[in-house]
């Protein structure tokens, strides 16, 4: 009896998923300046990078790009499919999610209001506006993701920096992004207020698979442990790229920062510190301490 044939592997693999974004030598001069030179850059779905350099070296530069908010001088960018100078920039922000602690946001709202308003694309609840009872749910599942379901009816003024940055984040995903984008997102949070949005970036991963992010940093403790891909940058160059494990070397780092460094990874989460130079400690003598076979002498005698 002939036995059914077993399904081989595909003849012809899947093509990979369409680019969410793609920078093609990419520069940027402003004022005779020049910010960014001849950048490359491809985000997939699913991917999760991080920009990384010293101050100045043009990171927020090129988020600025992959969020529409600026045209290159040189080179070609596409977001979401689209080609930058051939769209209305304002159209395509309204489909990237984009969070910085800058954010102009003043605002007496509560938290889950705040959220809603995300919807919308405005810092204030329009007066006529009533959310769909799907917009509701989504924005609770969001709050919860970010770790602020006992917050939603906080009001603004009273979150903590930390919780203004989750709700920041839970407001940009309202729309349904393909794309996230996080400017340096930890920057002022004290130890715990970190960790929670750390643990928050994870959990948004992991429910959202196809969400793409890029987060902007200077410092490798404050990278989500989800974090796929690292794009290093110096003096507006990029000095690699290309998945977290190959690109997070002491070598590679300490070329991008120009210090000598070393890496250390514990649970998915990095940490780095100067690699010094080990000294050689002297050994201590083996011989023995000298004995006295006779008493010193007393003062005065002899």
């Amino acid at each position: 009896m002939r036995q059914p044939l077993q399904p081989g592997p595909p003849l012809y693999p899947a093509p990979p998923p369409t680019p969410v974004l793609r920078a093609e030598a990419v520069s940027v001069v402003r004022e005779g300046n020049p910010l960014l030179s001849d950048i490359a850059l491809t985000v997939r779905p699913g991917e999760h990078w991080a920009l990384l350099g010293a101050n100045g070296a043009g990171k927020t530069t090129l988020l600025g790009l992959l969020g529409a908010q600026a045209h290159p001088t040189r080179g070609r960018v596409e977001v979401l499919g689209r080609r930058l100078g051939r769209v209305d920039l304002r159209e395509l922000r309204t489909a990237i999610g984009h969070v910085t602690p800058r954010h102009p946001l003043r605002s007496a709202l509560a938290v889950r209001d705040v959220v809603l308003t995300g919807a919308v694309g405005s810092v204030e609840r329009p007066p006529r506006w009533t959310p769909t009872p799907e917009q509701e749910a989504r924005a609770d599942r969001l709050i919860a993701t970010l770790g602020l379901a006992g917050r939603h009816t906080a009001r603004w003024p009273t979150l903590s920096q930390g919780e203004r940055g989750r709700a920041l984040i839970a407001r940009a995903l309202m729309p349904a992004p393909r794309l996230l984008l996080l400017d340096e997102p930890a920057t002022g949070l004290d130890l715990p207020g970190r960790e929670q949005l750390l643990d928050a970036l994870d959990l948004l991963g992991a429910e959202h698979p196809d969400l793409a992010t890029v987060l902007v940093t200077h410092h490798l403790e404050e990278l989500p442990s989800g974090t796929t891909h690292v794009l290093l940058l110096r003096e507006g160059r990029a000095l690699a790229r290309g998945p977290v494990g190959e690109v997070l070397t002491g070598e590679l780092l300490g070329a991008c920062f120009g210090l000598p460094l070393a890496v250390e990874r514990h649970g998915g989460r990095y940490a780095v510190r100067t690699a010094r130079p080990v000294r050689a400690t002297p050994r201590p003598s083996t011989s023995p301490a000298p004995r006295r076979d006779t008493p010193p002498p007393r003062p005065g005698s002899g």
